[in-house]
């Protein structure tokens, strides 16, 4: 675990490819959102929502995203992208999300995706089921 995300629910690994960076040879803006959805979706899996999901077709989506850009990523790089829960509510929680570089050995990026919990057969977001919600107060 990289102690700058010692605090984190999750830690996703990620190597940085060489087609991730573009013409002014830095890793693309949007590639930190991928970054957050890689993160978001291996956490998912890990409490299990994705399997409720598939289960009772109501499950996460994501209402809102930032990204605040710290230090440029470059090819060859590892980065580790840490996940937390915040702002636990009735039908919605807070992802929060730190990017590390190995390389460099700082946080290259910071941002959160606001998630709801959504019934997909009604088209309306509903409750966290209890069972979803004491995996994401653990």
């Amino acid at each position: 675990m990289h102690p700058l995300l010692k605090d984190s629910a999750l830690i996703y690994t990620h190597t940085v490819t060489w087609g991730e960076m573009d013409a002014f040879e830095h890793v693309n803006n949007t590639e930190y959102f991928r970054y957050f959805e890689h993160a978001r979706i291996a956490h998912f899996e890990k409490i299990g929502m994705l399997k409720y999901m598939a289960e009772h077709n109501s499950g996460p989506i994501l209402g809102e995203t930032r990204c605040r850009f710290k230090i440029p990523l470059e090819y060859p790089d590892t980065v580790y992208i840490g996940v937390k829960v915040e702002n636990l509510g009735e039908d919605r929680f807070t992802h929060i999300y730190t990017v590390v570089s190995e390389k460099y050995n700082a946080v290259a990026a910071e941002g959160e995706g606001k998630i709801v919990y959504y019934d997909y057969n009604n088209n309306c977001k509903t409750a966290l089921p209890q069972c979803l919600r004491q995996q994401l107060e653990s």
